[in-house]
């Protein structure tokens, strides 16, 4: 592989192209999953319920150009907020890459494999529960931040 082709190795996350930002993401699925946050200690929660746009069988979102019309809450990840957030899962490439860490083995820019997060285990299909089933968030806390 050529430097060019390692660009997540080679480049910091606020030089990166919009293809090449979009490419990071693993499709786990994890930060679409809900989190509920305690209003008076801020400690936050994760739950398994996904959200409605997630597709349950791929991990991506189904509406992913235009998600922020569908659910205008639905966070724009940049470089300067991968800094600032406290949810994204430990194994998120933005976040690795933020703290100059590499990609896992199992990562699609690793394998060339747009599904390895799920062929290995590591995205939410199979366990997230769609969020027209889940009543009440707050039983659906998970125990660890996934």
């Amino acid at each position: 592989m050529t430097a060019e082709s390692l660009f997540w190795e080679t480049r910091s996350l606020a030089d990166l192209t919009l293809a090449e930002w979009e490419a990071l993401c693993d499709g786990c699925g994890k930060c679409c999953l809900h989190k509920l946050e305690d209003e008076d200690t801020g400690e936050l929660f994760h739950t398994n319920v996904a959200c409605r746009l997630l597709d349950l069988t791929t991990g991506r979102c189904s509406r992913y150009a235009d998600r922020i019309r569908f659910v205008p809450d639905c966070v724009q990840l940049t470089p300067a907020e991968v800094q600032q957030v406290n949810w994204l899962p430990r194994t998120c490439a933005y976040r690795l890459r933020a703290a100059a860490q590499p990609l896992p083995d199992w990562h699609p820019l690793r394998t060339g494999d747009p599904a390895s997060a799920r062929r290995n285990g590591m995205s939410v299909c199979g366990w997230a529960v769609p969020e027209r089933r889940a009543k009440r968030l707050e039983d659906h806390i998970i125990e660890y931040p996934p």
